[in-house]
């Protein structure tokens, strides 16, 4: 941030102790002329929102199509699969889509960067992809069982990271509607891509399979609830991006779909319609957050209020205690 120009202020007294003043000067933060401090991503909401709500999609589809695998669900674990690795492909488009040309995202192939969200991110896909689809090829083709039971566990180990390492990502920029919420964005959206799983199950399995779906529902409505409201407590001024504007609409949105669409699942008992209704409900809630999410974080990076402010306060804090120490 950069200062109005003048010559800082002198610190002012506080307290009752004369001659108590602050270790350092007080910096004054000034956008220009109301102008953005921080660069806005360039990033296009309907590819890097649809590339982190479909990354979910496949990696949480996978760690339940192996937990119906292993409990007989088979119908089910073949439908999870073939979502999957849809959701996968289509992820990679998008993202391909958004790079501008395929031949960029071969580069970051190049060298893995274990410090790099967008490095390992990119290496997570390149490997989960193949393993999902070998998962989703022997399931629909019954053929080389035994192959798909290593691809289908190797997709399920890797899943929950490539469900959530785009909240890592985000939060790894600068953005402050992103960043602040480093700690709480990564359950965020690993509970939305697991609401967004169960109710692909719901809406693709068999009624009679959906036992597992329906309490994944109701634990990833409740999961995602509480750690959106630790982002937005975590966030102080800042979450008034996520409350207003497009982005509160997205994901006031979420929220009805979401729970409702749990509630349905488990109140649904096996009537079909009621489970698949619900299953579209729990999807159409996740992809809301992601976008919302995404929305918040751009207008929190065109409003230079969302970067100057909580400096200002930060530095308040800071000067609050060294004043503190030296009064002890």
């Amino acid at each position: 941030m950069t200062g109005n120009g003048s010559r800082p202020e002198p610190a002012r007294r506080r307290g009752k102790r004369r001659g108590e003043q602050l270790m350092v000067p007080r910096a004054e933060f000034a956008s220009y002329y109301g102008r953005p401090v921080i660069k806005a991503p360039s990033w296009a909401a309907r590819d890097i929102a649809g590339y982190f709500f479909l990354g979910g999609l496949a990696g949480a589809g996978s760690v339940l199509a192996a937990g119906a695998q292993l409990t007989g669900r088979t119908t089910t674990a073949t439908a999870m699969k073939v979502s999957s690795l849809a959701a996968v492909s289509l992820s990679a488009a998008a993202l391909i889509n958004d790079l501008g040309r395929p031949d960029r995202f071969a580069n970051m192939l190049r060298v893995l960067k274990p410090t790099s969200p967008m490095s390992v991110g990119s290496w997570l896909l390149s490997v989960y992809g193949p393993a999902a689809g070998a998962a989703a090829v022997t399931a629909a083709t019954g053929r080389l069982p035994r192959t798909g039971a290593v691809a289908t566990a190797g997709a399920a180990l890797l899943g929950p990271a490539v469900a959530s390492y785009t909240a890592v990502l985000a939060a790894d920029t600068a953005v402050p509607a992103w960043h602040g919420a480093h700690r709480e964005l990564p359950y965020v959206f690993a509970a939305s891509a697991t609401a967004a799983a169960a109710g692909m199950a719901l809406a693709v399995g068999p009624s009679h399979e959906a036992a597992p779906a329906r309490c994944a529902a109701a634990l990833a409505a409740l999961a995602e609830t509480a750690a959106s409201r630790a982002a937005e407590r975590r966030l102080g001024m800042v979450a008034e991006t996520w409350r207003e504007g497009r982005a509160g609409t997205l994901l006031r949105a979420a929220r009805a779909l979401t729970v409702g669409g749990a509630a349905g699942a488990m109140l649904g008992g096996h009537r079909r319609a009621v489970a698949a209704a619900s299953g579209l409900a729990l999807l159409a809630g996740s992809a809301c957050t992601r976008f919302g999410v995404f929305a918040a974080g751009i207008a929190s990076a065109e409003d230079p209020e969302y970067t100057v402010l909580p400096q200002r306060a930060r530095l308040d804090a800071e000067a609050a205690s060294q004043l503190a120490q030296g009064g002890q």
